[in-house]
């Protein structure tokens, strides 16, 4: 069985946040935090408003653009580091908020890779042919958990959602993807409120994201780097004959330096960081989106979706693009 990707939908919270509102706290200044990233503006939820909030207002915006009947969708598919709580998990909070009688539901926590492993999973289940409708979220509400004393850290990171659905197809447009994992790096990008150890030694968290930046940094532009150089070999294609790169969105001066050595022009390259922020898991399909409704992205075009971040592990995945501009 294949795979095809005919709608999309998102959805950011109301509260739009320019990089003065650092300037008011912290050390900095708009210049220093465009120069560094590339970042002009992000979203943050309400104090009420959580992760399962985007993810079915982003549900609804791809039901109401596309015409799409959800009610008979048989999985769900969530990716998340984020989730309201632990339990019950966000996708079955989607399932009963969108009134669908049946389906699956799981939560995937893999960072910013875990859009493209809701992708893949998706594929792997219609393939097997057990399912044949499965919405894939990527969404994540991190101002909840950013660290506002951190000035290296806190300026990063907003609020959103993105959804796609994948369904049953004749046409296989659900490409090869790329996996891995370099789960020694988990030291450098952690978020826990529980007690854990790290080299032997008991850390109590503060429900706060922590991160090295400068060995995520340098680890994300490798990764990058020559994850796309692979995902491109695996899916038969050289660089230049891809249409649209579009990778998880961390910092649009890291993704500058990658595609500039690849030699790949930034038109190719679709971001969503300057205007939302690193949003995690929620990045890609927001960058997908914003290519398909400024008419860049056209039907049949050639993507490369690739996904980095905590754990320090990676997926992407080759697309046909199916999704058309309404």
């Amino acid at each position: 069985m294949n795979a095809i990707i005919e709608s999309i939908g998102i959805y950011h919270p109301v509260q739009k946040v320019y990089n003065d509102f650092f300037e008011k706290r912290l050390e900095t200044s708009d210049q220093w935090i465009r120069e560094r990233t590339g970042i002009e503006s992000r979203f943050f939820c309400s104090p009420d408003e959580y992760t399962s909030d985007m993810c079915a207002q982003a549900a609804k915006n791809l039901s109401e653009t596309y015409h799409k009947d959800l009610s008979d969708v048989d999985f769900i598919i969530v990716a998340t580091t984020t989730p309201d709580q632990v339990v019950p998990n966000v996708a079955s909070q989607i399932q009963d908020r969108l009134n669908i009688s049946q389906a699956g539901a799981v939560d995937l926590s893999s960072a910013c890779a875990g859009f493209c492993n809701g992708l893949i999973l998706a594929k792997g289940l219609i393939a097997a042919g057990t399912h044949r409708k499965i919405l894939v979220f990527g969404a994540d509400a991190l101002s909840k958990v950013t660290d506002f004393a951190d000035r290296t850290t806190c300026i990063l990171f907003g609020d959103a959602a993105g959804v796609v659905l994948v369904e049953r197809s004749e046409e296989n447009t659900l490409l090869e993807p790329l996996t891995g994992t370099h789960g020694e790096f988990g030291k450098d990008l952690y978020l826990s409120s529980q007690k854990s150890f790290i080299n032997g030694e008991a850390v109590v968290a503060n429900n706060k994201l922590h991160q090295n930046g400068r060995v995520v940094y340098k680890w994300a532009i490798q990764t990058l780097s020559s994850g796309l150089k692979s995902l491109a070999e695996k899916n038969g294609l050289s660089l230049d004959k891809v249409d649209f790169f579009v990778p998880h969105s961390a910092n649009y001066r890291m993704l500058e330096v990658v595609f500039q050595q690849l030699n790949i022009p930034m038109e190719r390259c679709l971001d969503s960081v300057r205007r939302y922020g690193n949003t995690s898991a929620a990045s890609i399909p927001l960058a997908w989106y914003e290519g398909i409704v400024s008419r860049k992205v056209r039907v049949d075009d050639t993507l490369l979706l690739m996904g980095f971040g905590g754990g320090f592990t990676y997926s992407g995945i080759g697309i046909k693009n199916k999704i058309k501009r309404v």
